[in-house]
């Protein structure tokens, strides 16, 4: 997931359904065009946002997005958007946004949803699916076909999330985080704690590396116990330098998170990250979502390395 400075999805908090109260201006209807690259979890996303109330449509002609949008209703709706829709080219696609951005009644924003070449490859192996442009052609072909056609919406995302190497049920809880209708308004932040041996989350805005802490890892009552128990966080918060640590944390957010705010910033991800993602990182990214929950941030907390089998934390 790639962040982008871009209006923030507004919740229901407050609404007055579709007419609206004597005087008081009715809420902008939520409208998320999912779009992304095939096989990255486009259908999987769509399904989710179903789940949190929205009314989901997919691959509905170009021509009747307006007509859809535009139908009376105070529910969130989704709507797919990928090669396979009729009609569908880039050009297009962006002329419909615009004309959606130029409706005051409409909140929309654009999801799109990417993934490896190397993970999308295995994927369509696994279900024996043919990619939409590799008929009779390499899946090499096809998919690289693909982003060269969606490559201007990738740049014009509100919000782009990569599913490589994401679980489920982080997906699940990421877009959550950031489009349930029912959250209040304010800018989305996910905290999550990673591994380094597994790389740097994509998504990341801001990482702290939490690895000069005592690792657990080398108390044998400790090993087989993640960040989440209070033997380990006992243990971390031990450490002289946590206190110090987590406190200039707290002090560097509490001005900057309104200042992104000021600036349009609508997303904001913040990485914790220790060697093998199981004890300091967890234990550090759990304290700094309750101290942002508790200042009021709606958050994710995702955990992306956590289940994991790990030798060293």
């Amino acid at each position: 997931m790639q962040p982008r400075d871009k209006k923030t999805i507004p919740g229901k908090a407050g609404t007055t359904g579709a007419g609206g109260a004597a005087g008081v201006e009715p809420e902008a209807r939520t409208v998320v065009l999912v779009t992304g690259i095939s096989g990255a979890g486009r259908s999987t996303a769509l399904d989710i946002l179903e789940d949190l109330g929205y009314e989901a449509i997919d691959n509905p002609p170009l021509e009747f997005l307006a007509a859809i949008v535009g139908t009376p209703s105070v529910r969130p709706i989704a709507l797919g958007v990928d090669i396979r829709t009729r009609d569908f080219a880039a050009d297009p696609f962006l002329e419909q946004l615009d004309r959606l951005h130029a409706d005051p009644a409409l909140a929309p924003c654009l999801l799109f949803v990417d993934c490896e070449e190397e993970v999308l490859s295995r994927r369509y192996t696994e279900t024996r699916r043919r990619h939409p442009l590799a008929q009779g052609r390499p899946l090499k072909d096809g998919i690289d076909a693909e982003r060269r056609l969606v490559v201007p919406l990738r740049d014009r995302a509100d919000l782009v999330v990569d599913t490589t190497g994401m679980s489920p049920g982080d997906f699940r809880r990421l877009l959550t985080g950031h489009l349930d209708a029912g959250q209040a308004g304010g800018m989305a932040i996910v905290v999550t704690s990673f591994a380094y041996r597994q790389g740097l989350p994509r998504a990341a805005d801001l990482v702290l590396d939490v690895r000069f802490l005592r690792n657990p890892h080398y108390d044998p009552a400790l090993r087989d116990l993640t960040g989440r128990d209070p033997e380990v966080a006992a243990f971390v918060t031990a450490d002289p330098d946590f206190q110090p640590f987590f406190d200039q944390i707290t002090a560097t957010l509490r001005p900057l998170l309104p200042r992104y705010e000021q600036e349009g910033k609508s997303y904001l991800t913040v990485a914790l990250g220790c060697t093998g993602g199981r004890h300091r990182s967890v234990m550090v990214a759990e304290r700094l979502a309750r101290w942002l929950r508790d200042e009021g941030r709606r958050i994710t907390l995702v955990h992306r390395d956590l289940a994991e089998p790990s030798e060293r934390a």
